[in-house]
């Protein structure tokens, strides 16, 4: 029995090229069970000009669904629905019992939920003053050249990359690109058997946490610092002791004598983008060595420090093996892409190997391989030459327009990064301001998140221009200055 053809409408609604729509319009026909096994479908002319569309674009969506074994075709006679193709699953759910159950509240403990950080809008995007940090920016990224790269990752040749489960071993491409480019940059020498691929920083830290940490254990942070690592800590039931950072960094003479492991942000401190100066990092390295404390180096964006050159890392002076270092492309590519690294001893990586091999057994094949061609063609680079001019002429333009409107920069960084800290006039909650702003398109970070449960309102703001452009840039901070203005005193 033929299908009839007034059964296919195109939505506009729907994303995709059209032959995906018409591809989509058939599977989803069959798999719902409207299109039966034997049915015949409309000729690609009839279905071409009752859809508006080229009559090649429907043969090629017919040509893919053969290939997929929803269709199959009879000579001359054209193509029907195929008697395997696939079916979904036939069941009656069972009824929902009002009754009983398990007490939800009770029965997670409800330890995992983010406590409201960070305050931004979903639909950011659509903000015409996005001050959000962390986020790519589509004029900066070039994505055909991803796409080429995740075209050629799917190649035969690397099908076995792409399709094998590799337990707990990473792309040997992509470990070698980081071994010999990336972590030179960083002064970093490291065999294979010292790196380990993560699912980006954040996961990084996750098993950093997890395997140095305890109950007996002493973690110290710097105050304020990334709130994602504040939640991470206290999962650990390790005890926390926030050190408070000044202008240059975490000041190690404040690490208690029973610190067991540091986390820090020295090249550029998260949130307030201070560098620690050199002494300070060697002393750090010192006191690690002397009291047998291991020191965790969150380098998240490194590669945009274009003020100045680059301070070496801790990692690169460390002789004593005291540093776990962690690298991520976040904020250089993309963060959804959620891929990272870590350099540690081989001891470390092996136990850390294994407990990414009990979670997630290792990050997506095809990710790794595209991300190494990505590297080792050269792409790479010139993604980072992009930003950087790109982030200099924004930082230019949002220094001169935060002078001219006389507001306040708390902490002056040195080296480059992706956004300001700034503070707000005595009795300003900024946690109001951004509500505030949020009416008149602007989005700001409120600053109370950055610090600890007991910090109370914050003067405190983050603005990052990553995710803006330069062009709206003053008007953006006119607003804010306008709002800060009549705000009560």
């Amino acid at each position: 029995m033929p299908i009839p053809v007034d059964s296919f409408y195109l939505d506009p609604d729907v994303e995709g090229t059209l032959q995906q729509k018409v591809q989509r319009l058939v599977a989803e026909g069959i798999l719902s069970g409207r299109f039966r096994p034997g049915e015949k479908l409309p000729s690609s002319r009839k279905l071409a000009r009752h859809l508006q569309i080229s009559r090649i674009t429907v043969t090629n969506a017919y040509t893919e669904l053969l290939a997929d074994d929803y269709l199959n075709s009879r000579g001359r006679s054209g193509y029907f629905v195929s008697k395997t193709a696939p079916v979904p699953a036939s069941f009656d759910p069972p009824a929902r019992s009002e009754k009983g159950g398990i007490d939800w509240s009770r029965a997670i403990g409800r330890r995992f939920v983010s406590p409201g950080w960070p305050i931004r809008p979903s639909n950011w995007k659509d903000y015409p003053y996005p001050f959000i940090y962390g986020q790519a920016d589509p004029r900066l990224f070039s994505h055909q050249t991803w796409r080429q790269c995740a075209l050629q990752a799917l190649g035969q040749k690397d099908f076995s990359v792409l399709t094998a489960d590799y337990y707990e071993q990473d792309d040997e491409r992509l470990l070698e690109y980081i071994q010999r480019h990336i972590l030179p940059r960083r002064g970093i020498a490291a065999r294979k058997d010292q790196i380990l691929i993560t699912l980006g920083a954040q996961n990084a830290l996750w098993m950093t946490a997890q395997i140095l940490l305890t109950q007996r254990r002493v973690a110290a942070m710097e105050n304020p610092a990334y709130p994602g690592l504040r939640e991470i800590l206290s999962q650990t039931r390790c005890r926390t002791v926030a050190i408070d950072v000044g202008p240059e960094g975490l000041p190690p003479g404040r690490l208690p004598p029973d610190t067991d492991v540091v986390f820090a942000t020295v090249s550029h401190h998260c949130p307030t983008n201070v560098t620690m100066p050199l002494e300070r990092r060697k002393e750090l390295l010192r006191l690690a060595e002397a009291r047998g404390f291991v020191i965790v180096e969150d380098e998240y964006e490194f590669e945009l420090s274009f003020q100045a050159a680059p301070s070496p890392s801790l990692k690169s002076m460390d002789q004593g093996g005291c540093v776990i270092h962690i690298g991520s492309f976040s904020k250089s590519l993309f963060p959804g892409l959620r891929l990272g690294y870590v350099v540690a001893s081989e001891e470390f990586i092996r136990e850390a190997r294994g407990l990414r091999g009990l979670v997630l057994r290792h990050p997506p094949g095809h990710i790794q391989r595209t991300v190494a061609y990505f590297l080792s063609l050269g792409h790479y680079d010139a993604q980072i030459n992009r930003m950087r001019q790109a982030y200099q002429r924004r930082r230019a333009v949002m220094d001169q327009a935060i002078a001219a409107e006389g507001l306040s920069i708390a902490e002056i960084a040195g080296q480059g990064g992706s956004s300001f800290w700034m503070i707000a006039p005595p009795g300003i909650d900024t946690e109001d301001l951004a509500r505030r702003l949020d009416r008149r398109g602007v989005v700001i970070e409120p600053g109370r998140g950055f610090f600890g449960p007991d910090h109370g309102p914050s003067r405190h703001y983050r603005l990052a221009y990553s995710s803006i452009h330069e062009d709206r840039i003053p008007e953006g901070i006119r607003l804010i200055a306008e709002e800060i203005r009549a705000s009560p005193a």
